[in-house]
């Protein structure tokens, strides 16, 4: 990090206030795990890095992608906002405060400067521009994130639904960020003239997308949660519409429930039958119902033979044709990437996966201790690395994020998630979130908050308590049923918990 930057990240920490979110802390004895964890703590402050036209740094994707791409920095400086607040709003805000007078929002941000080939969006920036401000509760951002995402909104169904479907098509590879994948074979990688409105004249373009169109489903739905927040309740309802509109073209076009996968549809309205993490990305913006997902999750994302290999997700199914393995580095063509192991966290929960997500989370940080370096991706079936210059940012919050999910404390909302865990060689480990310590030993986990012991959990298991301590329910996060012992105001209470169960307090 050269003078510049280093003063540039100084400033940007020194800017957080007291009022906004505490940063999180972890230290355990098994000293490699503590190391690589403190090691993904300094690559990411040296990614936080300035670009010439804006005057906040900005939290680069590191490694060899030397700035902030709109399909994954929003989402990564999310993670990274109980440490790095300042950071997470500036990376918002760029997108923001540079979008241009017809509503487009650069695909990038460089040193010197801005892209405008692609779309490349996967995680909707308003959804994750929603998130902070939960945290920040600053309606001068709100209003600015409202704002630029209408028009980012009415901007894609300018330009990208050249075909009257109401859906969000990909015009070349780089729109979806599926760089090298089966999915745009022979296809162009970037639009004509470096501009995203022009779509190549190659055949079969352009795709019906599923992922894209969910992109701008889950838009709507944070933009009507905008609205709503800011006493805009006809502007939410126009929201919600425009989303159920969206939901609808894709279930019934880009659905095939006989594979129970979700493809693309090509320009002569023929599916492209290649099955990759397009499918984890509907599932991110929580587009199907709980009956259809069971229905993906058994068939594809839970399949050994397909997407739940021994490190999961690979980026093309391991049993589809066009798989492959090994791959070159930067390969959607197989090979299980940091970014969907990033993403996981937005719906395993959200469709009851307790105990999946744990053991996914269990293989990634395993993956990234044993590497000891935080690259993009992994070998699906041995969890090798592929080699390439470390130091990116997604693989660091991979582990950032895990550890905390796994061994700490979670605020989700009004609730705080205790996840009573050890890892693996560890005799102790202690997680803090601001007013809220968990420490777990092999005896037991004590949960404290605001400096007063609430309540000592003995068993694997994640305790769900109000931010006022009040225990609400116990959820079953290990892979097989255990039993769990609460001691709390001088009573004791033992429960049996399966997998993936919840059991009210």
């Amino acid at each position: 990090m050269n003078r510049r930057q280093f003063l540039w990240t100084a400033a940007c920490f020194a800017s957080r206030s007291a009022a906004e979110s505490p940063a999180v802390t972890f230290s355990c004895d098994n000293a490699r795990l503590q190391r690589v964890y403190d090691t993904a703590l300094a690559t990411l402050a040296a990614n936080v890095q300035p670009v010439d036209n804006y005057p906040r740094p900005l939290l680069f994707e590191g490694a060899t992608y030397l700035g902030a791409w709109l399909e994954c920095a929003p989402l990564e400086s999310l993670v990274y906002a109980p440490i790095a607040p300042a950071v997470a709003r500036a990376t918002h805000e760029v997108f923001f405060d540079l979008q241009r007078e017809d509503g487009y929002i650069h695909c990038w941000f460089r040193k010197d400067r801005m892209g405008a080939a692609q779309i490349q969006m996967v995680v909707p920036i308003a959804e994750t521009a929603l998130e902070l401000y939960q945290t920040l509760r600053d309606s001068a951002f709100l209003e600015k994130a409202y704002r630029a995402c209408s028009r980012w909104d009415e901007w894609l169904m300018r330009y990208r639904n050249t075909r009257k479907t109401g859906l969000c098509e990909a015009f070349c590879e780089f729109d979806t960020g599926h760089d090298n994948s089966p999915r745009f074979k022979g296809k162009p990688k970037a639009c004509p003239n470096q501009d995203a409105r022009e779509c190549p004249k190659v055949e079969g373009l352009p795709y019906l997308a599923p992922d894209l169109s969910a992109t701008v489903y889950g838009g709507r739905v944070a933009l009507a949660a905008m609205a709503r927040e800011m006493g805009r309740p006809g502007e939410q309802e126009r929201w919600l519409a425009a989303a159920a509109d969206i939901r609808r073209g894709i279930m019934e076009r880009l659905y095939d429930p006989r594979d129970a996968a979700f493809y693309d549809r090509d320009a002569g309205d023929t599916f492209v039958r290649i099955r990759g993490d397009a499918i984890t990305r509907v599932m991110g913006e929580h587009v199907v119902d709980r009956k259809t997902f069971e229905e993906i999750w058994r068939r594809q994302l839970r399949n050994p033979a397909a997407f739940w290999t021994p490190y999961p997700f690979p980026s093309i199914a391991a049993d589809d044709p066009t798989f492959t393995r090994p791959t070159g580095r930067n390969s959607w063509g197989g090979a299980s990437q940091a970014l969907t192991a990033l993403r996981t966290p937005r719906w395993m929960e959200h469709y009851g996966k307790y105990a999946d997500f744990t053991h996914l989370m269990r293989r990634w940080v395993e993956a990234i201790v044993r590497a000891e370096q935080f690259l993009q991706q992994l070998d699906p079936i041995t969890g090798e690395a592929t080699t390439d210059r470390g130091g990116y940012s997604p693989a660091a919050l991979v582990l950032l994020s895990f550890v905390r999910r796994l061994y700490g404390v979670v605020q989700n909302g009004e609730t705080l998630e205790w996840n009573c865990r050890l890892p693996e060689g560890a005799g102790e480990c202690s997680v803090t979130s601001g007013a809220a310590i968990l420490k777990n030993n092999k005896a037991k986990s004590v949960l404290s908050l605001a400096g007063k012991d609430i309540a000592e959990v003995s068993g694997e298991v994640r305790v769900i308590t109000g931010t006022d301590g009040s225990m609400r329910k116990l959820v079953g996060t290990a892979g097989s049923k255990v039993q769990v012992t609460i001691r709390r105001n001088g009573s004791r209470k033992g429960y049996s918990v399966a997998p993936d169960q919840t059991i009210a307090l």
